[in-house]
Formats: structure tokens, C-alpha cells, sequence
């Protein structure tokens, strides 16, 4: 687990994994009309949907009109969940249908470099979606401060979090159908608990204990008074609570990955 963490280190310091991000980018640009439409439509769709629609019934959220409380929170949902399936179900793809791994481990590259290059991708994925929903925000007059652009930067390191989360999940999948568990055990929760669509203090103090353990509520707690222009309260913990997730995930997916191609 050592070799494995200082390989990483090496690997994140020389650039190697930067071939393999420039490859996904080709890809992408091939595809570039649908997959536009897939990261910018989707998100914006519920935003408008259930923002002006659920908001019309809930009014607001503290000081923050409904549809502004949601803008801030699809922002941390849509980075999650882009990055999430795109090292989920496209990793998986070119692990083990197409044999791309397989390709680049014949090259100068390593296992370091394959682990690094498809969770930048992810969290690069992310960030388009991440992207229409504070434009249209921006657009819509919902952003009240110019602190939000440190949401992009902030949204980065997210979908690297939880690109490599998924990583880990894909190194230990035989089918497609082994990411329903991750999904819907770990994902979806997150998603509904961790004050996206209602604020988090609204839920039981014990799940609250279990949910903060996580790191989506981390980045909403993140993202919500930057987009609204309020102070940011314990900025170190929230931060470190992502730093430590994407780091040991980035380390356990690839120490699975050289587990399973090599032994």
C-alpha cells in the first residue's frame, strides 16, 4: 500500500496521467452536441422544473428564496453525480468491454497514471454541469457575489473526490449491475440527506451524525454561502473532509486495479 501511494505521488508529479485526460477530451469532442446537451440540459431542466415549480409552494428557506436554496445545491449534486458516473459506468466500459486499460498499461504509462487520468476526467465532466447551473444561476440573478467563482475551482476537487470514490467501486465490479449497490446504498442517500433539497437541520440529529460523516454535505456547506454571498463557516473542516476522501480513494482504487490486472 506504500509502493502504491508513493507510485501515485510520482505519477501525479511527472504529468503521465495528462495523456490519458487529453484522450477523453478527443472522445468527448467527437460527441460534443449530445454530451453538451446531456451535462448542460439535464441539470438545468430540474433546476428551472422544481425550482420555480416547488418554489412556488415553499416559498422560502431561511432568507433564501427556494429555487436559490436549490441552485446551490444542484451545483454540489450535479459535480457529484457526473464525475460519479463517468467512473462508474464509462471507466467500467473501458476497463473491461473495450480493454482500453489494457492498451495504455502497454505504453509507458502505469496503473497510477490510468487511476489519475479518468478521475481528473471526472471531475472535468462535473464541472460542464457544474458550469450551466451557475451560469444559468448567474443568469437568472440568483448569485449574489463574486465569491461564487471559487465554487469551479472548489467543484474540481469535488468530482475528483468522488471520481475516484467510483474508481474504487469499478475496480471491484464484475457487471454493470454491481453499481445499483454503490447507488443506491451510498449515492442516493447522500443525495436526499445532505441539504440539497431541504436544509440538512431539518433531519434527525442522529442521521445528521451518520450523514456528516460523508462528503456531499461537506461541499454543500461549501457552496451555499459562496453562491449567496454569506460568510463561510469552518472552511478547513469541510475542505479536509474532501482532501481526505479523494486522496484515499485515489490510493485504494489503485491499489485494487494493479490487484486485479496483475494477480
Amino acid at each position: 500500500m506504500i509502493r502504491t501511494l508513493l507510485l501515485l505521488v510520482s505519477s501525479l508529479w511527472q504529468g503521465r496521467w495528462q495523456a490519458i485526460w487529453w484522450r477523453h477530451v478527443r472522445v468527448w469532442l467527437k460527441l460534443f452536441f449530445p454530451a453538451l446537451l446531456a451535462n448542460f440540459g439535464e441539470p438545468v431542466f430540474y433546476l428551472v422544473a422544481l425550482g420555480y415549480g416547488l418554489g412556488h409552494f415553499v416559498g422560502n428557506i431561511g432568507e433564501l428564496p427556494y429555487i436559490v436554496f436549490l441552485a446551490s445545491g444542484m451545483i454540489c449534486s450535479s459535480g457529484m453525480q457526473t464525475a460519479t458516473f463517468e467512473g462508474l459506468y464509462s471507466a467500467y466500459t473501458r476497463m473491461a468491454v473495450q480493454r482500453t486499460w489494457e492498451g495504455m498499461l502497454a505504453t509507458p504509462l502505469d496503473i497510477e497514471d490510468i487511476i489519475l487520468g479518468e478521475a481528473f476526467w471526472a471531475a472535468t465532466k462535473g464541472l460542464l454541469g457544474v458550469s450551466s447551473i451557475l451560469l444559468v444561476a448567474t443568469a437568472l440573478g440568483m448569485v449574489s457575489s463574486w465569491q461564487a467563482l471559487w465554487i469551479l475551482p472548489l467543484m474540481l476537487l469535488v468530482g475528483v473526490c468522488f471520481g475516484a470514490m467510483a474508481l474504487i467501486i469499478t475496480t471491484l465490479a464484475n457487471s454493470y449491475d454491481f453499481f445499483f449497490f454503490y447507488v443506491t446504498l451510498l449515492l442516493t442517500p447522500m443525495t436526499l440527506l445532505s441539504g440539497i433539497f431541504f436544509p440538512f437541520e431539518s433531519i434527525p440529529a442522529l442521521i445528521q451524525m451518520g450523514v456528516y460523516c460523508f462528503p456531499l454535505v461537506h461541499v454543500v456547506e461549501l457552496v451555499r454561502p459562496l453562491m449567496t454571498g454569506q460568510a463561510v463557516s469552518n472552511v478547513l473542516l469541510h475542505l479536509s473532509v474532501v482532501l481526505v476522501y479523494g486522496i484515499s480513494a485515489l490510493w485504494i482504487a489503485s491499489y485494487l486495479l494493479r490487484k486485479r490486472l496483475y494477480s
